[in-house]
């Protein structure tokens, strides 16, 4: 049986098998216990009877800069999925899924418009997941991937913006139609 707590400190010792997966960013150890230590009721793991983390779900709240209220990009009071990983044995048991609804009913409750999160362009299983719960492509994000940053002659893969609106956006303000079609360069998405 699998159960839902909070992330701890010491969980960064027992997540690498979750995190093999070519899909999977990986961060320094630093930015885990950022997200740790800014929003710990935003970071959750799926743990396994044997006390494996089967996945988890690092999340924040957050809007842009107030000096950028009028740029076309500035992004209003929102909830955001920075990573979300299930581990290979524990797929196609509902946790992504689980683990979303938390962070959106969470997006409620801070009052924020949307849920958006970035996708590999190539990963079609993750975007049909997100799709089937109700988010839709917003805009493409060129080259936003790069798995080589220091081989400029390699260009990044383009990712989805991808977003669900909240309760608070009952106009659909924050949605749009073909989202894939509008694209943005890296240095414009904040």
């Amino acid at each position: 049986m699998t159960s839902l707590r909070p992330f701890h400190a010491m969980d960064v010792f027992k997540f690498n098998p979750t995190n093999l997966d070519p899909l999977t960013e990986t961060y320094d150890l630093n930015f885990y216990f950022t997200y740790l230590a800014q929003w710990p009721h935003l970071f959750n793991v799926a743990e396994g009877a044997d006390g494996t983390i089967d996945a988890y779900i690092m999340g924040k709240t957050e809007a842009s800069p107030s000096y950028m209220t009028f740029s076309e990009h500035y992004l209003p009071w929102h909830a955001h999925i920075t990573a979300l990983t299930v581990a290979p044995h524990a797929r196609r048991l509902g946790l992504a899924r689980t683990l979303s609804q938390s962070l959106e009913h969470s997006g409620d409750e801070y009052d924020a418009w949307f849920v958006d999160l970035f996708v590999r362009k190539s990963n079609k299983v993750a975007q049909a997941l997100y799709h089937g719960m109700g988010y839709s492509v917003y805009k493409r994000v060129l080259d936003y991937y790069s798995d080589d940053p220091t081989d400029e002659t390699k260009d990044g893969e383009d990712a989805y913006d991808m977003r669900k609106p909240l309760t608070r956006d009952k106009e659909r303000k924050h949605i749009r139609k073909n989202g894939e079609s509008y694209a943005v360069e890296p240095h414009e998405v904040f």
